[in-house]
């Protein structure tokens, strides 16, 4: 059965992944998530004043990550989709099985 992940899970993802990466504090990462079709799934995120925009291939690395981080699972970018869940207007991940 394939897992769902809530946007703030997402943005938790992100926000632990860029914090990482540039040797900050998740709490000093915000981000927000948008859809655009010209686009596709992105996200902005600030950090020490700056923004900067990640694309859905970054999206999706932060999410692995997360996923064997928190929950000891080890997911590969083609179990991982972005969807838009129209019920509860937010942008969500489904984690398939193999």
């Amino acid at each position: 059965m394939p897992m769902r992940l809530s946007m703030d899970e997402i943005i938790n993802a992100v926000c632990l992944n860029i914090a990482e990466r540039k040797g900050l504090k998740p709490t000093d990462v915000t981000v927000q998530l948008s859809w655009e079709e010209d686009t596709g799934y992105t996200a902005e995120v600030w950090t020490e004043g700056r923004s900067q925009y990640l694309v859905e291939s970054n999206l999706n690395e932060a999410i692995l990550r997360y996923m064997f981080s928190e929950y000891n699972a080890r997911v590969f970018k083609e179990q991982v989709e972005l969807v838009i869940n129209d019920d509860e207007e937010e942008i969500q991940a489904i984690i398939r099985d193999n």
